[in-house]
Protein backbone atom coordinates (compact mmCIF):
# COMPACT_ATOMS: atom_id res chain seq x y z
CA UNK A 1 0.00 0.00 0.00
CA UNK A 2 2.00 3.50 -0.84
CA UNK A 3 2.65 6.21 1.19
CA UNK A 4 -0.29 8.56 -0.58
CA UNK A 5 -3.30 5.90 -0.10
CA UNK A 6 -2.55 5.47 3.87
CA UNK A 7 -2.37 9.14 4.61
CA UNK A 8 -5.27 9.64 2.53
CA UNK A 9 -6.83 6.72 4.62
CA UNK A 10 -5.85 7.77 8.09
CA UNK A 11 -7.09 11.62 7.05
CA UNK A 12 -10.93 9.88 6.50
CA UNK A 13 -11.28 7.60 9.40
CA UNK A 14 -9.98 11.19 12.04
CA UNK A 15 -12.96 13.18 10.04
CA UNK A 16 -15.08 10.74 10.73
CA UNK A 17 -14.56 10.36 14.17
CA UNK A 18 -14.54 14.34 14.43
CA UNK A 19 -17.06 15.08 13.21
CA UNK A 20 -19.88 13.37 16.11
CA UNK A 21 -17.66 14.85 18.77
CA UNK A 22 -17.60 18.26 17.15
CA UNK A 23 -21.51 18.04 17.68
CA UNK A 24 -21.61 17.01 20.96
CA UNK A 25 -19.77 20.02 21.36
CA UNK A 26 -22.07 21.59 20.11
CA UNK A 27 -24.97 20.28 20.98
CA UNK A 28 -24.86 18.83 24.46
CA UNK A 29 -25.89 15.14 25.39
CA UNK A 30 -29.10 14.84 27.32
CA UNK A 31 -28.44 13.32 30.17
CA UNK A 32 -31.42 10.80 32.34
CA UNK A 33 -34.75 12.47 32.46
CA UNK A 34 -36.03 14.90 35.44
CA UNK A 35 -39.34 13.31 36.31
CA UNK A 36 -41.74 14.78 37.53
CA UNK A 37 -44.71 13.39 39.41
CA UNK A 38 -48.05 13.76 39.31
CA UNK A 39 -50.55 11.67 42.01
CA UNK A 40 -54.35 12.69 41.98
CA UNK A 41 -57.42 11.79 40.90
CA UNK A 42 -57.57 11.96 37.69
CA UNK A 43 -60.73 10.73 36.70
CA UNK A 44 -61.84 14.29 37.90
CA UNK A 45 -62.36 16.83 35.16
CA UNK A 46 -59.90 19.32 37.44
CA UNK A 47 -56.97 16.51 37.78
CA UNK A 48 -57.05 14.99 34.14
CA UNK A 49 -57.01 18.90 32.44
CA UNK A 50 -54.21 19.78 35.09
CA UNK A 51 -52.05 16.34 34.02
CA UNK A 52 -52.57 17.99 30.38
CA UNK A 53 -51.21 21.17 31.12
CA UNK A 54 -48.10 19.63 33.02
CA UNK A 55 -47.55 17.56 29.79
CA UNK A 56 -48.03 20.93 28.06
CA UNK A 57 -45.68 22.92 29.70
CA UNK A 58 -42.96 19.97 29.78
CA UNK A 59 -43.55 19.83 26.33
CA UNK A 60 -42.62 23.30 25.62
CA UNK A 61 -40.09 22.77 28.00
CA UNK A 62 -38.59 20.14 26.21
CA UNK A 63 -38.80 21.87 22.68
CA UNK A 64 -36.80 24.53 23.32
CA UNK A 65 -34.03 22.13 24.80
CA UNK A 66 -34.34 20.52 27.96
CA UNK A 67 -33.58 21.52 31.20
CA UNK A 68 -29.82 23.13 32.09
CA UNK A 69 -28.55 21.12 35.77
CA UNK A 70 -25.80 22.55 36.32
CA UNK A 71 -23.16 21.35 32.95
CA UNK A 72 -25.77 18.75 31.59
CA UNK A 73 -28.80 19.02 29.95
CA UNK A 74 -32.01 17.12 30.87
CA UNK A 75 -35.47 16.35 29.87
CA UNK A 76 -38.71 16.60 31.31
CA UNK A 77 -40.84 13.28 31.75
CA UNK A 78 -44.03 13.32 33.26
CA UNK A 79 -45.16 10.30 35.65
CA UNK A 80 -48.79 10.12 37.11
CA UNK A 81 -50.77 7.91 39.77
CA UNK A 82 -54.19 7.49 40.05
CA UNK A 83 -55.02 8.35 43.67
CA UNK A 84 -58.74 8.29 43.52
CA UNK A 85 -59.32 10.64 46.52
CA UNK A 86 -62.13 12.52 44.66
CA UNK A 87 -64.21 9.60 44.26
CA UNK A 88 -66.63 8.80 47.27
CA UNK A 89 -65.94 6.73 49.89
CA UNK A 90 -62.17 5.92 48.44
CA UNK A 91 -59.96 5.90 52.09
CA UNK A 92 -57.42 8.25 52.75
CA UNK A 93 -55.01 5.80 52.96
CA UNK A 94 -55.81 4.38 50.16
CA UNK A 95 -54.69 7.74 48.10
CA UNK A 96 -51.24 7.55 49.84
CA UNK A 97 -50.26 4.30 49.42
CA UNK A 98 -51.55 5.42 45.80
CA UNK A 99 -48.96 8.63 46.39
CA UNK A 100 -45.92 6.23 47.72
CA UNK A 101 -46.33 4.25 44.75
CA UNK A 102 -45.46 6.35 42.40
CA UNK A 103 -42.58 7.34 44.94
CA UNK A 104 -41.10 3.92 44.81
CA UNK A 105 -41.70 3.00 40.92
CA UNK A 106 -41.51 6.21 38.98
CA UNK A 107 -38.80 7.89 41.42
CA UNK A 108 -39.95 11.16 40.55
CA UNK A 109 -37.70 14.25 41.80
CA UNK A 110 -40.44 16.62 42.61
CA UNK A 111 -44.12 16.51 42.56
CA UNK A 112 -46.50 19.03 41.37
CA UNK A 113 -50.10 19.12 41.61
CA UNK A 114 -50.51 16.54 43.91
CA UNK A 115 -53.62 15.23 45.70
CA UNK A 116 -56.78 16.75 44.55
CA UNK A 117 -58.62 16.07 48.55
CA UNK A 118 -57.11 18.46 51.15
CA UNK A 119 -57.13 15.71 53.60
CA UNK A 120 -55.32 14.14 51.44
CA UNK A 121 -52.71 16.58 51.16
CA UNK A 122 -52.56 17.64 54.58
CA UNK A 123 -51.60 13.55 55.52
CA UNK A 124 -49.32 13.44 52.43
CA UNK A 125 -47.59 16.54 53.75
CA UNK A 126 -45.89 14.04 55.87
CA UNK A 127 -44.59 11.43 53.12
CA UNK A 128 -43.28 14.30 51.61
CA UNK A 129 -41.04 14.66 54.82
CA UNK A 130 -40.49 11.36 54.88
CA UNK A 131 -39.08 11.10 51.23
CA UNK A 132 -38.01 14.43 51.10
CA UNK A 133 -39.84 15.23 47.98
CA UNK A 134 -40.23 18.71 46.36
CA UNK A 135 -44.30 19.46 45.92
CA UNK A 136 -46.22 22.43 44.39
CA UNK A 137 -49.51 21.27 45.66
CA UNK A 138 -53.07 23.06 44.94
CA UNK A 139 -55.50 21.26 47.29
CA UNK A 140 -57.81 24.38 48.95
CA UNK A 141 -57.64 23.76 52.93
CA UNK A 142 -56.41 26.47 54.82
CA UNK A 143 -54.99 23.92 57.26
CA UNK A 144 -52.11 23.58 54.68
CA UNK A 145 -50.72 26.61 56.18
CA UNK A 146 -51.28 26.49 59.67
CA UNK A 147 -49.82 22.35 59.56
CA UNK A 148 -46.36 24.27 57.79
CA UNK A 149 -45.86 27.37 59.85
CA UNK A 150 -46.10 24.72 63.36
CA UNK A 151 -42.95 23.07 61.98
CA UNK A 152 -41.32 24.83 58.85
CA UNK A 153 -38.59 22.51 58.84
CA UNK A 154 -40.57 19.10 58.64
CA UNK A 155 -42.58 20.22 55.85
CA UNK A 156 -40.07 22.51 54.06
CA UNK A 157 -40.59 20.34 50.96
CA UNK A 158 -44.08 21.98 50.50
CA UNK A 159 -45.28 24.29 48.39
CA UNK A 160 -49.19 25.43 47.80
CA UNK A 161 -50.71 27.08 44.92
CA UNK A 162 -54.27 27.59 46.26
CA UNK A 163 -56.07 28.45 49.38
CA UNK A 164 -59.79 28.44 50.19
CA UNK A 165 -58.97 32.09 52.42
CA UNK A 166 -58.87 34.04 49.62
CA UNK A 167 -61.95 32.88 47.94
CA UNK A 168 -63.65 33.90 50.69
CA UNK A 169 -61.80 37.27 49.94
CA UNK A 170 -62.84 36.94 46.63
CA UNK A 171 -66.73 35.96 47.16
CA UNK A 172 -66.61 38.79 50.28
CA UNK A 173 -65.90 41.95 47.58
CA UNK A 174 -68.29 40.15 45.15
CA UNK A 175 -70.64 40.29 48.00
CA UNK A 176 -69.83 44.03 48.78
CA UNK A 177 -70.78 45.01 44.92
CA UNK A 178 -73.48 43.14 45.09
CA UNK A 179 -74.75 44.97 47.97
CA UNK A 180 -73.85 48.40 46.54
CA UNK A 181 -74.90 47.78 42.88
CA UNK A 182 -78.49 46.11 44.04
CA UNK A 183 -78.64 46.68 47.88
CA UNK A 184 -79.15 43.08 48.52
CA UNK A 185 -78.27 41.86 52.49
CA UNK A 186 -79.84 38.13 52.24
CA UNK A 187 -77.92 35.23 51.55
CA UNK A 188 -78.38 31.41 51.47
CA UNK A 189 -75.25 29.21 51.67
CA UNK A 190 -75.20 25.78 50.52
CA UNK A 191 -71.94 23.90 49.99
CA UNK A 192 -70.14 20.17 49.18
CA UNK A 193 -69.48 18.68 52.32
CA UNK A 194 -65.92 18.04 52.15
CA UNK A 195 -62.88 20.11 54.12
CA UNK A 196 -61.83 22.64 51.64
CA UNK A 197 -65.68 23.80 50.46
CA UNK A 198 -66.84 24.03 54.18
CA UNK A 199 -63.79 25.85 54.99
CA UNK A 200 -65.16 28.56 52.64
CA UNK A 201 -68.67 28.16 53.54
CA UNK A 202 -67.79 28.64 57.55
CA UNK A 203 -65.65 31.24 56.23
CA UNK A 204 -68.31 33.22 54.21
CA UNK A 205 -71.30 32.81 57.21
CA UNK A 206 -68.98 34.49 59.66
CA UNK A 207 -68.27 37.00 57.14
CA UNK A 208 -71.85 37.89 56.09
CA UNK A 209 -73.11 37.71 60.13
CA UNK A 210 -69.65 40.08 61.01
CA UNK A 211 -70.86 42.43 57.92
CA UNK A 212 -74.89 42.74 59.16
CA UNK A 213 -76.28 40.47 56.44
CA UNK A 214 -79.23 38.14 57.51
CA UNK A 215 -77.98 34.13 56.62
CA UNK A 216 -80.94 32.61 55.81
CA UNK A 217 -79.45 29.25 55.82
CA UNK A 218 -76.86 27.16 55.77
CA UNK A 219 -76.85 23.40 54.33
CA UNK A 220 -74.59 20.85 53.36
CA UNK A 221 -74.46 17.89 50.80
CA UNK A 222 -72.38 14.90 50.61
CA UNK A 223 -70.29 13.95 47.47
CA UNK A 224 -72.41 12.53 45.19
CA UNK A 225 -75.99 13.86 46.38
CA UNK A 226 -78.01 14.89 42.75
CA UNK A 227 -81.38 16.20 44.79
CA UNK A 228 -81.11 20.05 45.79
CA UNK A 229 -84.79 20.89 45.59
CA UNK A 230 -85.20 21.44 49.36
CA UNK A 231 -82.47 24.37 49.34
CA UNK A 232 -84.09 26.23 46.25
CA UNK A 233 -87.47 25.68 48.27
CA UNK A 234 -85.96 26.72 51.56
CA UNK A 235 -84.15 29.91 49.99
CA UNK A 236 -86.96 30.59 47.61
CA UNK A 237 -89.36 30.96 51.10
CA UNK A 238 -86.92 32.96 52.87
CA UNK A 239 -86.42 35.73 50.65
CA UNK A 240 -82.67 35.10 50.10
CA UNK A 241 -81.53 37.36 47.71
CA UNK A 242 -78.14 35.79 47.34
CA UNK A 243 -77.62 31.96 46.72
CA UNK A 244 -73.79 30.82 47.56
CA UNK A 245 -72.89 27.25 46.17
CA UNK A 246 -69.52 26.12 47.23
CA UNK A 247 -68.95 22.66 45.24
CA UNK A 248 -66.57 20.70 42.55
CA UNK A 249 -68.61 17.58 41.95
CA UNK A 250 -70.20 16.24 39.08
CA UNK A 251 -73.75 16.35 40.01
CA UNK A 252 -73.64 20.23 41.30
CA UNK A 253 -74.68 21.19 37.70
CA UNK A 254 -78.47 19.80 39.20
CA UNK A 255 -78.42 22.40 41.98
CA UNK A 256 -78.24 25.48 39.17
CA UNK A 257 -81.45 23.22 36.64
CA UNK A 258 -83.56 23.36 40.32
CA UNK A 259 -82.87 27.03 40.74
CA UNK A 260 -83.99 28.03 37.48
CA UNK A 261 -86.71 25.42 36.99
CA UNK A 262 -88.31 26.72 40.66
CA UNK A 263 -87.83 30.36 39.44
CA UNK A 264 -86.19 31.46 42.65
CA UNK A 265 -85.49 35.10 42.62
CA UNK A 266 -82.09 35.10 43.71
CA UNK A 267 -78.97 35.54 42.18
CA UNK A 268 -76.40 32.70 42.50
CA UNK A 269 -72.65 33.74 42.95
CA UNK A 270 -70.26 31.22 44.04
CA UNK A 271 -68.36 27.93 42.87
CA UNK A 272 -70.07 25.21 40.89
CA UNK A 273 -67.50 22.97 38.99
CA UNK A 274 -69.93 21.73 35.79
CA UNK A 275 -70.77 25.74 34.69
CA UNK A 276 -66.62 26.57 35.04
CA UNK A 277 -65.72 26.20 31.16
CA UNK A 278 -66.87 27.46 27.71
CA UNK A 279 -69.07 24.29 27.01
CA UNK A 280 -71.57 24.46 30.26
CA UNK A 281 -73.74 26.80 28.19
CA UNK A 282 -74.17 23.85 25.69
CA UNK A 283 -74.86 21.57 28.42
CA UNK A 284 -77.17 23.63 30.24
CA UNK A 285 -78.62 26.90 27.99
CA UNK A 286 -80.29 29.63 29.11
CA UNK A 287 -80.36 28.06 32.90
CA UNK A 288 -76.92 29.40 33.56
CA UNK A 289 -77.65 33.27 32.51
CA UNK A 290 -76.82 35.56 34.90
CA UNK A 291 -74.81 32.95 37.38
CA UNK A 292 -71.50 34.17 38.56
CA UNK A 293 -68.52 31.70 39.01
CA UNK A 294 -64.94 32.61 40.87
CA UNK A 295 -62.38 30.90 38.57
CA UNK A 296 -59.84 30.09 41.15
CA UNK A 297 -56.97 31.04 39.34
CA UNK A 298 -56.45 33.51 36.21
CA UNK A 299 -55.10 31.25 32.94
CA UNK A 300 -58.42 29.06 33.38
CA UNK A 301 -60.23 31.71 31.81
CA UNK A 302 -58.70 33.98 28.96
CA UNK A 303 -58.44 37.67 30.09
CA UNK A 304 -58.46 40.48 27.61
CA UNK A 305 -56.22 42.65 30.10
CA UNK A 306 -53.65 39.79 30.80
CA UNK A 307 -52.04 38.57 28.22
CA UNK A 308 -50.36 35.46 29.90
CA UNK A 309 -53.63 33.86 30.70
CA UNK A 310 -54.92 34.19 27.30
CA UNK A 311 -51.20 32.66 25.86
CA UNK A 312 -51.55 29.44 28.09
CA UNK A 313 -55.47 29.78 27.47
CA UNK A 314 -54.57 29.10 23.64
CA UNK A 315 -51.70 27.41 23.93
CA UNK A 316 -53.83 24.36 26.01
CA UNK A 317 -57.20 24.94 23.74
CA UNK A 318 -54.47 24.09 20.47
CA UNK A 319 -53.10 21.13 22.20
CA UNK A 320 -55.56 19.83 24.11
CA UNK A 321 -59.04 21.17 23.10
CA UNK A 322 -61.08 23.84 24.98
CA UNK A 323 -60.71 23.09 28.72
CA UNK A 324 -63.81 23.32 31.32
CA UNK A 325 -62.04 23.49 34.44
CA UNK A 326 -61.74 26.46 36.56
CA UNK A 327 -58.70 25.40 39.41
CA UNK A 328 -55.87 23.13 38.61
CA UNK A 329 -54.75 23.46 35.03
CA UNK A 330 -53.22 27.02 34.84
CA UNK A 331 -51.75 26.60 38.42
CA UNK A 332 -50.42 23.46 37.69
CA UNK A 333 -48.94 24.73 34.26
CA UNK A 334 -46.96 27.18 35.76
CA UNK A 335 -45.57 25.24 39.00
CA UNK A 336 -43.71 23.11 36.04
CA UNK A 337 -41.72 26.47 35.04
CA UNK A 338 -41.48 27.28 38.84
CA UNK A 339 -39.73 24.14 39.04
CA UNK A 340 -37.98 24.60 36.29
CA UNK A 341 -36.23 28.04 37.19
CA UNK A 342 -35.36 26.53 40.36
CA UNK A 343 -33.48 23.55 39.26
CA UNK A 344 -31.28 26.11 36.82
CA UNK A 345 -30.80 28.27 39.30
CA UNK A 346 -29.53 25.73 41.77
CA UNK A 347 -27.67 23.54 39.35
CA UNK A 348 -28.86 20.72 40.95
CA UNK A 349 -32.03 17.92 41.87
CA UNK A 350 -30.90 17.94 45.32
CA UNK A 351 -34.42 18.43 46.75
CA UNK A 352 -33.10 21.23 49.88
CA UNK A 353 -31.23 23.55 47.56
CA UNK A 354 -34.52 23.12 45.24
CA UNK A 355 -36.62 24.25 48.27
CA UNK A 356 -33.91 27.51 48.99
CA UNK A 357 -34.33 28.33 44.92
CA UNK A 358 -38.32 28.06 45.08
CA UNK A 359 -38.48 30.05 48.20
CA UNK A 360 -36.99 33.07 46.19
CA UNK A 361 -39.57 32.38 43.65
CA UNK A 362 -40.79 35.68 41.51
CA UNK A 363 -42.22 34.62 38.17
CA UNK A 364 -44.92 35.89 35.77
CA UNK A 365 -47.44 33.21 35.12
CA UNK A 366 -51.06 32.67 33.87
CA UNK A 367 -52.06 33.05 36.93
CA UNK A 368 -50.43 36.45 37.87
CA UNK A 369 -46.96 37.76 39.28
CA UNK A 370 -45.57 34.23 41.57
CA UNK A 371 -43.81 34.53 44.75
CA UNK A 372 -44.37 32.47 47.82
CA UNK A 373 -44.36 33.74 51.80
CA UNK A 374 -44.74 31.08 54.04
CA UNK A 375 -44.83 28.20 51.07
CA UNK A 376 -48.19 29.64 49.76
CA UNK A 377 -48.50 31.92 46.52
CA UNK A 378 -49.30 35.56 47.71
CA UNK A 379 -53.01 36.08 46.14
CA UNK A 380 -54.48 40.20 45.53
CA UNK A 381 -56.42 41.65 42.84
CA UNK A 382 -54.00 42.59 40.37
CA UNK A 383 -51.67 40.09 38.23
CA UNK A 384 -49.33 42.83 37.96
CA UNK A 385 -48.15 42.46 41.53
CA UNK A 386 -49.55 38.77 42.85
CA UNK A 387 -51.72 35.53 41.75
CA UNK A 388 -55.79 36.08 41.36
CA UNK A 389 -58.94 34.70 40.73
CA UNK A 390 -61.52 35.49 38.47
CA UNK A 391 -65.55 36.49 39.27
CA UNK A 392 -67.10 36.00 35.93
CA UNK A 393 -70.66 35.94 34.80
CA UNK A 394 -72.70 33.44 32.34
CA UNK A 395 -74.54 36.59 29.92
CA UNK A 396 -76.89 35.89 27.35
CA UNK A 397 -75.72 34.05 23.76
CA UNK A 398 -73.19 32.12 26.26
CA UNK A 399 -70.91 34.74 26.88
CA UNK A 400 -68.48 34.36 30.13
CA UNK A 401 -67.75 37.63 31.58
CA UNK A 402 -64.88 38.69 33.73
CA UNK A 403 -67.08 41.27 36.18
CA UNK A 404 -64.10 41.06 39.10
CA UNK A 405 -61.61 42.37 39.95
CA UNK A 406 -61.80 45.55 38.47
CA UNK A 407 -58.17 44.93 37.19
CA UNK A 408 -59.24 42.89 34.76
CA UNK A 409 -63.17 43.14 34.40
CA UNK A 410 -64.75 43.65 31.27
CA UNK A 411 -68.19 44.52 32.20
CA UNK A 412 -70.70 44.97 35.32
CA UNK A 413 -72.40 42.48 37.10
CA UNK A 414 -76.15 42.38 35.35
CA UNK A 415 -79.17 40.73 37.63
CA UNK A 416 -80.72 37.19 36.66
CA UNK A 417 -83.69 37.19 34.18
CA UNK A 418 -85.85 35.67 37.31
CA UNK A 419 -85.43 39.00 39.48
CA UNK A 420 -85.88 41.46 36.62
Amino acid sequence: MSTFFIRITVFVLAVFLLVPAMSNAASPAKGEPIIIGMPSSLKSLEASEALKAIKLAAEEINAKGGVKVGNAVRLLKVEEMETRDMEPGVPISDALLAIEKLFLEKKPHAVVLGPSRSEVLLAAMDLYAQYKMVSINVAMTPKFIEKYTQNPEKYKYCFRMGDARYVVGYLTKVMEKLKQDFGFTKVYIVVQDVLWSTAIGDGMKGWFEKNKWEVKGYDKYPTGASDFSSTMMKAKQSGAQVIVPIFDMHNSGILVQQWKEMKVPAIMAGFISPLMGSKAWTTFGDKIEGIINVVFQAGNIPLKKYEPSTKFYEAYKKRWGEQQSGHMPSEAYDSVYLLVQAIERAGSLDPDKLVKELEKTDFVGSIGRIKFKDHQFIFGDDPKTSAIAVAYQWKKGGRRVPVFPNSIAEERIDKPSSMK
